[in-house]
């Protein structure tokens, strides 16, 4: 019997784990489609905690805190701070077993905080939240420096073909910065008739 995760973690056999560990797992990313924000990583946004980086953004873990009965305020609220937030998400996690959420979280706080033998829930939000907050702390954990952790060579931000390119132009004029960021094409306003710009939208 194992631990609940490993870094051999859905590798059943001998086979499984000599093909990711010697050949997949150090190949460079290419993520053709993600939900980093473009102007994140022109700034090299450094985050102040793991509520920020986890939740700010994150509709799967905003759907499970709302499937929960979650208040709203504890979702997207402006007047709640980002450790309530987090705290809503450490309550909530436990009775995400059996969906990949559960699955993703762990896997988030292994790679890139390194937190391999703790179960995350309100009983370890409070020691996670620490450890996390003093990595983010860190050079090596702003925007590029967790893209550049885990190999990545390119990324495609998920981009409304209104959006301004001004941030893609910004990283791409950087020499300083290794990873290719491309926008992708994603029209899903041009369907929503009900949003206040579509005008703005169909010309």
């Amino acid at each position: 019997m194992t631990t609940f995760m490993t870094k051999d973690f859905l590798l059943k056999n001998d086979i499984a784990r000599t093909l990711y560990h010697k050949y997949a797992a150090p190949m460079p990313i290419y993520d053709f489609h993600c939900h980093l924000s473009p102007q994140e990583i022109a700034d090299d946004r450094r985050f102040d905690n793991l509520g920020q980086i986890w939740l700010e953004g994150d509709h799967y873990k905003w759907r499970a805190l709302r499937s929960a009965g979650v208040d709203e305020s504890l979702i997207t609220g402006k007047e709640t701070s980002d450790y309530e937030k987090y705290m809503a998400w450490a309550n909530t996690v436990p009775k995400t077993l059996g969906n990949p959420l559960y699955h993703w979280t762990h896997l988030e706080l292994r790679r890139p905080f390194g937190i391999t033998d703790t179960l995350f829930g309100p009983d370890t939000a409070e020691s996670i939240w620490t450890q996390c907050n003093e990595k983010l702390a860190t050079p090596a954990f702003s925007a590029r420096g967790i893209m550049q952790q885990m190999n990545v060579r390119m990324v495609g931000t998920t981009d409304d073909p209104i959006d301004s390119l001004a941030y893609h132009r910004q990283i791409a004029a950087d020499d300083s910065f290794g990873i290719e960021v491309a926008p992708s094409w994603r029209p899903d306003k041009a369907f929503k008739i009900e949003l206040d710009g579509f005008c703005r939208l169909s010309g």
